[in-house]
């Protein structure tokens, strides 16, 4: 039995010495390693400093919506005295004892009378100044006693991708009216193709320069401001992509260009657009339809020319291929219209076109659309 004692006590004074060896061993190599590395303190101070500094917050964009909030208004179009559509606007200006409020044309077309609502709930007549279906923005004015908020404009130029964006409108009806919607800015300089007809057959298109967003647009916010994250305008909500599989792609019209529009239309100014004189049709439908050979990989197609207008004394003839404005490749009707209205009435400009297979060169004077 006292050997057995005597055993355990071997056993365990051979443990603890084994243990103290590891362990000066380990203090040994962690001495010699920081000897050896004089720096890896403080690199391993600054990895923790860095760690620390790393944070992510977000406090909303409340203060932003509250300078615009009270400057939006819900916009009624009116037909025969029954409700034909409904819209957003809000007001960007106030002389005098006016209040002018900007929205979309496709707002207020096909109506005649007009109403705006405020957020406090008042119901205001509003009469319509103008609108421009090609640039798609109107202005409708009401007394200016009625407003209390005036919406700060700002700048789509100097806004970059990836900026903050909000949105604020009456989507689907007024009883979501002042619905916050909130995103980024997703693109500049985008063209799109807008339809100015609900006829299938009718070519009658625009292409307009717009702002892409991923902030929720629904019918309804139509004709109001998109704002960046201080709460100032920098476009109007114009349109939506909407196709199966496809989300989060609308857009707005640049402030700057509204207001181009605006400035005309609150003068009474008839916005006068180039006109060359010529009946067109899409590349493709042209060469399934006419009985022309057609040698072209894009542009469009000249059905007929007007008698003694611009086209006809520059020699556009019928059965002709626009291929460039301007050094500008044509690729449909509405780039052809794009590319003509960027020029003024007055204006001499270079196209070039394809006749029996050959490149051709022309220069037409623009005159005003009558």
């Amino acid at each position: 039995m006292e050997t057995k004692k005597k055993n355990y006590f071997v056993e365990a004074l051979i443990v603890v010495i084994v243990g103290v060896l590891t362990l000066c061993l380990g203090v040994g190599m962690t001495i010699k390693y920081f000897k050896d590395h004089p720096n890896s303190v403080e690199e391993i101070t600054n990895i923790t400093k860095t760690e620390k500094e790393v944070t992510v917050t977000d406090t909303g964009i409340a203060d932003a919506v509250e300078k615009i909030y009270d400057a939006v208004v819900t916009v009624i179009n009116y037909k025969n005295e029954k409700a034909y559509s409904s819209g957003t606007g809000f007001v960007y200006k106030v002389e005098e004892d006016k209040a002018y409020i900007l929205t979309n044309y496709h707002v207020i077309n096909g109506g005649n009378k007009f109403t705006v609502t405020l957020t406090k709930g008042e119901i205001l007549d509003a009469t319509l100044v103008g609108g421009d279906k090609y640039s798609d923005v109107a202005i409708l004015e009401v007394s200016s006693k009625d407003v209390s908020v005036i919406a700060t404009l700002g700048s789509s130029e100097s806004a970059r991708v990836g900026d903050t964006a909000f949105a604020v409108g009456s989507p689907v009806s007024e009883e979501y009216g002042w619905t916050v919607t909130r995103g980024i800015l997703s693109g500049k300089d985008r063209t799109i193709t807008v339809s100015l007809s609900n006829s299938m057959l009718n070519n009658d298109t625009v292409a307009m320069n717009v702002i892409q967003t991923d902030v929720a647009i629904n019918s309804g916010n139509s004709g109001g401001p998109l704002c960046n994250s201080n709460g100032e305008v920098i476009g109007i909500t114009s349109s939506k992509v909407a196709a199966t599989g496809v989300e989060g792609i609308g857009f707005a019209i640049p402030i700057e260009d509204a207001l181009n529009i605006a400035s005309k239309l609150e003068k009474g100014e008839e916005i006068k657009r180039p006109y060359i004189g010529i009946n067109m049709m899409e590349l493709e439908a042209a060469k399934y339809y006419s009985d022309v050979e057609i040698q072209a990989d894009s542009g469009i197609f000249i059905n007929s020319v007007v008698d003694d207008s611009p086209a006809a004394k520059a020699g556009i003839k019928a059965g002709d291929v626009v291929t460039e404005i301007e050094g500008k490749k044509i690729a449909s009707i509405s780039s052809f219209r794009n590319e003509l209205y960027k020029h003024n009435v007055g204006d001499e400009v270079k196209m070039k076109l394809i006749r029996n297979k050959k490149e051709q060169e022309v220069t037409v004077k623009l005159v005003a659309n009558s």
